[in-house]
């Protein structure tokens, strides 16, 4: 709390603040981050495992791998969510899960199953974006962003 809302406070409400100070749990912040570290690197590794995989079996390079890499990382997330699985990995993890490939597949359809007994098109397709649509937005704006950066340095001559 800013030292000028502490001002404001009322003698009770400080009280207040000073025994709910004392009650709050403490974060494992190290804990957190360790398994954070462990379950965010084993999702890489996994998707490093079917990119070797695709190169190997299927004849892909490295360059066009990626692409059923993530599609197939984008299933596995969307199968652990719908069996219930993902939810408590992510209990556990915390922010390991929140790679952006799988955190989002994770996020879109949790909401979309949420939802699904308000219907397909207001319940499962109106409100799967709600959590996701800041990151969709955020994603869009700044490709708007390096694409101009990148467009100005070439007009100027560079690159």
């Amino acid at each position: 709390m800013s030292k000028i809302k502490e001002k404001k406070l009322t003698p009770q409400q400080k009280d207040y603040q000073d025994f709910a100070k004392v009650r709050e749990p403490k974060r494992p912040v190290v804990k957190n981050c360790i398994r954070a570290f462990l379950v965010g690197g084993l999702i890489c590794v996994l998707g490093q495992l079917i990119q070797v995989f695709y190169i190997t079996y299927f004849g892909f390079n490295e360059k066009n791998a990626g692409d059923p890499t993530a599609a197939t990382l984008i299933i596995i997330s969307i199968l652990l969510t719908g069996f219930g699985v993902y939810d408590h990995i992510a209990q556990w993890a915390g922010a390991g899960t929140a790679i952006p490939v799988t955190g989002f597949a994770n996020t879109m359809a949790s909401a979309a199953i949420e939802h699904k007994s308000e219907g397909y098109v207001l319940g499962t397709g109106g409100n799967m974006f709600k959590l996701s649509g800041s990151v969709i937005t955020y994603g869009v704006f700044s490709a708007f962003v390096v694409a101009i950066v990148k467009l100005t340095i070439e007009w100027l001559g560079g690159m």
